[in-house]
């Protein structure tokens, strides 16, 4: 997968889909003291950035391939893109979909033409009834993620984010993806390489479905213990795709999780400050805000399909004795691109114990240096609690 393949999409995808808009709130700006900008994905055609990799595939299929038919696997997203794709293009569509779907997921890809096979989520395998019904009536499959063409359709994402944030004056930005096979962490990564090298990207999971973030930090590629118990369903997978994975080692320094709670105070910012409504799992890149230590001047959070960030510290001095209380060398600060630290705060009100808050956040800085220099990361955090005990109590607030 390299630019040209996302550069090729991009073509296919002219007059097809919509360019979203990169929106910013000058209120949630303003109590985050940075620049937080949105690409609002929700607002694309079938209601997800989905259709644009199932268009740049199906776009691509031979007369014979496009006679006989696809079919796709999907809990509703990729599902709706290619039954809409196929719409388009005149191909017959098969969607093995679970049968807990949203019911609106369900009926819309119904109604875009195609015919709906459901499965039992975490009982059957939608992968295997996948290629079994792709075999036995020779259909092409359309993987929602492990397919080339499908990441490059999903990169034409970076472009617009590249394109945008140059005309906006940002050269240098952490770029948070909602992230479940990886194809659209995997895509907008290759794209931002090279259009925006400046930008890191970052892969958000739901808490204890974080199997990209756990790949990301192993050698071996991770799978969730369970496919069900997150209100996020349309970004649960299994484990992260074959092709995706290897793309996301090169570029994605880690992963990031954020917690239901917090996925619900997201979509509850994205309605208030941006008036979109999101689904829990277009709310995650949203949510992961909190917890990711940010480049200077801007941070984008890709929210699609269809609290979150509040600041702890009451200024970037605040943040600067924050790191120095963590002991934080300025190599350990420019490593991780340090300006300022947001972090999590109870739904309701400031952090009242901001001790607890320092240390909380010290974990996740432990991990990330950890990562980065391939130390031991309980031996880290032990230390840094060492030096912690010994300055004795500090408030910050």
């Amino acid at each position: 997968m390299d630019i040209q393949h996302i550069e090729d999409a991009a073509i296919r995808l002219q007059g097809q889909i919509r360019t979203t808009p990169l929106l910013e709130s000058p209120l949630l700006n303003a109590r985050l003291q940075r620049r937080l900008l949105v690409k609002a994905e929700c607002l694309q055609i079938t209601g997800s950035f989905k259709f644009r990799g199932a268009f740049s595939a199906l776009s691509t299929l031979t007369e014979a391939e496009r006679d006989r038919g696809v079919i796709a696997y999907s809990s509703g997203n990729h599902a709706q893109g290619v039954a809409f794709a196929a719409h388009q293009l005149g191909i017959p569509a098969t969607i093995v979909m679970p049968d807990d779907a949203p019911k609106m997921k369900l009926a819309n890809t119904q109604a875009y033409g195609a015919r709906v096979v459901t499965y039992r989520r975490g009982v059957d395998s939608r992968e295997a009834l996948g290629v079994e019904l792709a075999e036995r009536q020779q259909l092409r499959l359309i993987k929602p993620y492990d397919e080339p063409l499908v990441i490059a359709g999903q990169g034409t994402v970076g472009l617009e984010i590249a394109t945008q944030a140059l005309a906006l004056g940002i050269n240098k930005a952490t770029v948070l993806t909602c992230c479940g096979g990886g194809g659209l962490t995997a895509g907008i990564a290759v794209a931002l390489a090279t259009q925006a090298p400046k930008f890191r990207v970052i892969p958000c999971e739901p808490d204890h479905f974080d199997d990209t973030a756990r790949s990301l930090a192993g050698a071996e590629r991770v799978r969730n213990a369970s496919e069900t118990g997150s209100i996020c369903d349309a970004i649960v997978t299994p484990e992260p795709g074959e092709l995706t994975l290897p793309i996301l080692r090169q570029y994605c320094p880690f992963g990031l999780t954020a917690s239901d709670a917090e996925v619900v105070q997201a979509m509850r910012i994205a309605f208030e400050y941006f008036k979109l409504v999101v689904e829990p799992g277009g709310a995650i890149a949203l949510a992961t805000g909190n917890r990711v230590v940010m480049y200077e001047h801007a941070v984008y959070s890709v929210i699609s399909p269809e609290g979150c960030a509040s600041i702890l510290w009451r200024s970037a001095e605040h943040a600067k004795t924050a790191a120095e209380a963590l002991r934080l060398t300025a190599q350990d600060m420019e490593k991780l691109g340090v300006i300022d630290a947001i972090v999590p705060e109870p739904v309701g009100g400031a952090h009242r114990d901001p001790e607890a808050a320092i240390r909380a956040l010290g974990d996740e800085l432990a991990r990330q240096l950890a990562q980065l220099d391939g130390l031991d990361a309980a031996a880290l955090k032990a230390d840094r609690e060492a030096k912690y005990i010994a300055m004795g109590s500090r408030s910050l607030s």
